[in-house]
């Protein structure tokens, strides 16, 4: 029950808009996940950077299936060529990082018909039993000693992945 998990990996493309650059990032996605992904709609109206309410402005999938978490995870961190700074890690274990361009994946030509995109991967580390504080029946909090930390993360993540994590 201690031995920490990666419960989801979350890949975020936003585009700031719709139309056919929103369905070019949707194309992306699937092409690298295999999955179907989901719009993301702006919260509030911002003139300066062109948002409505309500409209669309991204895409992402989340990925949950343990086989394809590592695969996706694997050709992601060799994009980054196994090599992580510190700071990409926040206090409750989780791990977000950005890749430039789709086009950096084993397997991915560059199309001039989508162009190029980037992404924000983020991976969420959990140990089992953390479900608890999360459910609708008799949710309660997770105690401070079951919880993934900063330094137990980044351990986790040289173990498993062969990540170098550069302190800065």
């Amino acid at each position: 029950m201690l031995t920490p998990r990666i419960t989801k990996v979350t890949v975020n493309i936003g585009v700031g808009e719709g139309g056919s650059r929103l369905q070019l990032a949707e194309r992306v996605l699937e092409l690298l996940t295999g999955l179907k992904p989901i719009r993301t709609i702006s919260r509030m109206t911002n003139r300066d950077l062109g948002t409505r309410l309500g409209a669309p402005i991204g895409c992402k999938v989340t990925i949950r299936d343990a086989d394809k978490v590592q695969s996706f995870l694997k050709d992601a961190f060799w994009v980054r060529e196994n090599t992580l700074p510190s700071y990409n890690f926040d206090q409750s274990g989780n791990l977000s990082f950005g890749i430039a361009d789709y086009t950096d994946f084993p397997a991915q030509k560059y199309d001039p018909d989508i162009g190029i995109y980037g992404m924000d991967v983020n991976v969420v580390l959990e140990r089992p039993g953390h479900r608890v504080s999360r459910r609708r029946r008799r949710g309660v909090k997770v105690g401070v000693e079951h919880r993934v930390g900063k330094d137990e993360s980044k351990a986790w993540f040289k173990d498993q992945f062969g990540l170098t994590i550069v302190e800065e």
